[in-house]
């Protein structure tokens, strides 16, 4: 079973990010992060939610 919150280590792998920096602009801009008890978790729910309110589908019209 897999877990539903993941370290900051885990949610950077689950994302797809090879570095700190990316994860912490994505926190930065609006990505839940739980703080209890001096350890952060994030959930994959959270994530999967953020990810598809900042997708963007890309059309062929030209801007004038």
């Amino acid at each position: 079973m897999a877990a539903e919150y993941l370290t900051l280590k885990e949610a950077m792998k689950y994302m797809g990010f090879t570095t700190y920096d990316s994860l912490r602009k994505v926190i930065k801009a609006g990505l839940p992060v739980i703080h209890f008890d001096g350890s952060k978790r994030i959930s994959k729910t959270a994530i999967d939610e953020f990810m598809k309110a900042h997708t963007v589908v890309a059309t062929t019209e030209r801007k004038k």
